[in-house]
């Protein structure tokens, strides 16, 4: 919902507003472009941006001499890109405890500090997170929100019509992905905004993240790469592997480790952990991390792909549409205090996502771009996992879902799984 600024209301807000009432310190975390400093502007009621050109070497000074001063301010104080100058989160700690208020300082970042050692204080009792990623179908107006999956878990679901998305829709939305400053342009422009934030990426934030020099052009092969194994359980052996085979010259394991966790650093990737439930049976469950970018039109502009180049290549729609999918699915899980993982076992029953509750309550879902018979293979993977699954230990799924890029309407089949595009998705 776009207020009276101009602003389009993100899933966020409501999740910092809680953590201000709820903590001293509120820590943004997430990729840089995704909405963090807008977002935090709306609710911070003074603020320092810390890489401000005019201003930058004399908020360092005052970090290292008078930091008090820096941190002085009508609260909530935010303070942009805090991890330029580590020392903050210790000297915010203390303020904290020493006016004894929460809701004091909004801290903003797009990487981690490079220097760990300068933070002395984990932060409890006294820091809240909230992680932004870009955004979701139903933040951008692409999903009309009318199947929830808060009322999903409630037992609440009723057919709907969604914002149908076609073909050549879907292809569109995975190559622009959901960064802020794309929503509302040309398809030209909106489009060029992921392949400026892979070029920024392979240029300078993955040398600036812990000021390690990275090869721009090992950079962009490892993107590729990685792109290529999006929803997958790549190992990192695979990577190098891969990149030995395409590229010529050889990343060794040591080398392509450093360089993933820097992405990692700047929330360009964020891998899936394994889910873990009781089991029936003694199948032994895989424990990979399924690879993601945080959007998927960074593995679209790491290839070089566009919305034509997809719509020919429905096998590789697919996995980027899942990349998709997955984003949207961490955007609202957070809105209802979930996570997601995914499950694989041994004898190769997967099921793409997990939306797990922290009550313990929990959703099956399977991802397909669309179609009778793929819907049908995603129906029948939920049915078997929810087999296996013991519920004297632990409840029954409260739904089982296949998730679909393309399709008019959300319904329930008779055996109880429900198909709901993902234009009628929300929180």
């Amino acid at each position: 919902m776009e207020g009276e600024n101009g602003y389009v209301r993100r899933v966020a807000d409501a999740l910092l507003e809680l953590q201000l009432e709820a903590a001293g310190v509120v820590l943004i975390e997430g990729a840089k472009w995704c909405g963090k400093t807008t977002t935090a502007i709306q609710q911070a009621r003074s603020v320092v941006f810390m890489d401000e050109p005019k201003r930058k070497e004399e908020y360092m000074r005052l970090a290292q001499t008078d930091i008090d001063v820096l941190l002085a301010g009508n609260a909530p104080r935010l303070i942009d890109e805090w991890q330029k100058a580590p020392q903050i989160w210790d000297a915010c700690r203390y303020i904290v405890d020493r006016r004894g208020k929460d809701g004091q300082f909004i801290l903003t970042g797009s990487a981690e500090p490079a220097d760990q050692s300068k933070l002395e204080h984990t932060g409890t009792g006294r820091v809240g997170w909230v992680r932004m990623r870009p955004m979701s179908l139903y933040e951008s107006g692409e999903s009309n929100g009318s199947v929830s999956l808060g009322e999903l878990f409630e037992g609440r679901f009723k057919s709907a019509e969604a914002h149908e998305l076609n073909l050549r829709d879907l292809c569109y939305l995975v190559c622009r992905g959901g960064w802020p400053k794309a929503i509302g342009k040309s398809e030209r422009a909106a489009l060029r905004q992921a392949f400026n934030y892979v070029d920024a990426v392979a240029k300078r934030e993955i040398i600036e993240v812990d000021a390690v020099h990275r090869s721009e052009t090992n950079t962009r092969r490892l993107l590729r790469s990685y792109a290529r194994h999006q929803a997958t359980q790549a190992s990192n052996g695979t990577i190098v592997a891969d990149l030995k085979a395409n590229e010529g010259d050889i990343l060794n394991d040591a080398t392509v480790a450093s360089y993933l966790n820097a992405l990692r650093k700047i929330f360009v990737i964020e891998d899936m952990e394994a889910w873990n439930p009781n089991l029936r049976s003694k199948a032994a469950i895989r424990t990979t991390d399924t690879r993601y970018f945080v959007d998927p039109s960074i593995a679209t502009a790491s290839l070089g792909l566009g919305p034509s180049d997809l719509m020919k290549d429905l096998n590789t729609l697919g996995l980027f549409f899942e990349t998709l999918a997955v984003r949207d699915l961490r955007v609202y899980a957070d809105a209802i205090d979930g996570s997601l993982f995914h499950y694989r076992d041994n004898n190769g029953l997967e099921c793409d996502s997990v939306l797990h509750l922290r009550n313990g309550h929990y959703g099956l879902i399977e991802i397909k771009l669309g179609g009778e018979t793929l819907i049908e293979e995603g129906a029948a993977n939920l049915k078997l996992l929810a087999k296996k699954i013991d519920t004297g230990k632990m409840p029954e799924p409260s739904f089982k879902m296949v998730l679909v890029g393309t399709g008019q309407y959300a319904y329930r089949r008779e055996d109880g799984v429900m198909v709901v595009p993902i234009g009628c998705l929300k929180y």
